[in-house]
């Protein structure tokens, strides 16, 4: 009779460290994909200077555009969390595309070289973004179905997992502007 009440705790022991461990190495796979989505953000902040600059020598009276694309960069940089980045997001996406809708009106920027190459870099950090918000929606959503499917949600606050983390989304106000045209006034 002993073996078998010691049994069930060394099982239940095992059965609760192997929840505990699941949802340890999913928090972690989520934080560590938010640090990509971060470290990629950080890349495309870094490149926006270096194209404004480039289409401010062929576009010198916009200067709304540039000062709402520098207003926006700033707004991704100081973002904390997925919701507030999603928000900052969303205005920056729209101020970039106001600055490439100016770049339009040029063609002698469209051909330079320094403007191609920055689009080019441009365009592949945000395949990158749109790669690294899957992977961590993913990840968000299997931490959080884990986090509350039996038996693991009776253990998981007891466990210090006491909420869900945020997906990397647009709220619904965001994905209406986000769907609209851009309007661009010369």
């Amino acid at each position: 009779m002993i073996w078998i009440i010691v049994g069930i705790v060394v099982l239940l022991i095992i059965v609760v460290a192997a929840m505990y461990n699941g949802l340890v190495r999913l928090n972690q796979q989520a934080d560590e994909a938010w640090s990509d989505i971060t470290v990629q953000l950080k890349r495309r902040v870094d490149l926006i200077p270096n194209l404004v600059e480039t289409v401010k020598g062929y576009a010198t009276h916009e200067k709304t555009v540039f000062e709402d694309v520098t207003k926006a960069r700033a707004q991704v940089v100081n973002a904390q969390g997925p919701a507030d980045a999603a928000k900052a997001e969303n205005q920056f996406e729209q101020t970039l595309k106001s600055l490439f809708a100016v770049a339009e009106a040029y063609p002698q920027l469209k051909a330079s070289d320094n403007f191609q190459q920055l689009s080019g870099e441009l365009t592949d950090t945000e395949d990158k973004i749109m790669a690294s918000r899957r992977f961590y929606n993913g990840v968000v959503r299997d931490f959080n179905t884990k986090r509350k499917v039996f038996p693991t949600s009776i253990f998981a606050n007891m466990l210090g997992f006491k909420k869900d983390k945020e997906f990397f989304e647009l709220a619904a106000d965001d994905q209406a502007a986000a769907e609209k045209p851009v309007a661009v006034k010369f």
